[in-house]
């Protein structure tokens, strides 16, 4: 009997792929879902200067915006979680995560669009709250308030794009999957997660049991349980969370413009690259 000679995708990748990746990032976890999901051989690693802002470095060199996920294959270097998704299904197209219907990659495409702005923006902010105390008695509980309403509107939203199907996109775990996971998955750590019976509770209850998602699930798990000791680093000045675009929005139309101010007078929050005077 003769044996194929033909390569596989994976037999071009001479060493596993670097991720800079933080456990807790959303965007990290849905490119973590997708490697595994494939089959794709991967060193996961935080960056040192993660969140200092600093602009040097083989981290900044890779993402001048300083921002996890980044992959690193080879020679070539892949930032933002949506174009390292692209990459890795023109890279290693089997299993697809997208579907081959142009209706159908366009739903995947636009759900995942919404989890990664308004969806992972409150989840941010909640955070902001719970972990990193930049808010105390009534504002606190308003904030909290306005996350949990706005987590149902999204979830509502999510369920009626689910319908009756197993998955996003239809009978196959996808692309969309992929996106929403982390984000509802989050909610629940929160306390905030889909109806009891729901059938977005019962796609979460299938996802868990999915090995790439459980992994990538415990990885976040782990590092939630130790955020509230670490989260004085971020708040006296070591590192800085990362207030940009959607997440900014967030905790100003949310009503917590008064923690941006005291987080500028503090200096303990950060914007985007590149960066602005009052930042250096």
């Amino acid at each position: 009997m003769s044996r194929s000679t033909a390569k596989t995708p994976f037999q071009d990748v001479k060493t596993a792929m670097l991720l800079y990746d933080h456990p807790l990032s959303s965007y990290a976890q849905k490119v973590k879902i997708a490697l595994r999901e494939k089959g794709v051989p991967f060193t996961a690693q935080l960056p040192d200067d993660f969140g200092t802002g600093r602009t040097d470095g083989p981290f900044a060199t890779a993402n001048p915006r300083t921002e996890v996920p980044v992959l690193i294959d080879g020679e070539t270097r892949v930032f933002d979680s949506t174009v390292i998704l692209e990459y890795l299904e023109d890279r290693f197209p089997e299993p697809a995560l997208l579907p081959k219907d142009a209706a159908a990659r366009a739903l995947a495409r636009m759900t995942e669009d919404v989890c990664d702005t308004q969806y992972e923006a409150v989840n941010w902010g909640y955070g902001e709250i719970l972990w990193f105390r930049r808010a105390t008695g009534a504002l606190a509980g308003h904030l909290r308030d306005q996350a949990a309403r706005q987590t149902r509107v999204l979830q509502d939203w999510l369920a009626e794009r689910l319908g009756t199907a197993a998955w996003f996109g239809g009978d196959r775990f996808g692309w969309a999957d992929a996106a929403v996971a982390p984000m509802v998955n989050r909610s629940v750590h929160y306390g905030m997660g889909p109806r009891p019976g729901s059938a977005l509770a019962l796609w979460h209850a299938r996802l868990c049991r999915r090995p790439a998602i459980a992994a990538t699930f415990a990885e976040f798990d782990a590092a939630a349980a130790e955020m509230t000791a670490a989260s004085d680093l971020y708040t006296t000045g070591g590192r800085r969370r990362e207030y940009r675009d959607h997440r900014l929005e967030w905790m100003v139309k949310s009503g917590g413009v008064e923690v941006v101010l005291a987080g500028l007078r503090d200096q303990n929050i950060r914007f985007s690259w590149p960066q602005g005077s009052a930042e250096s």
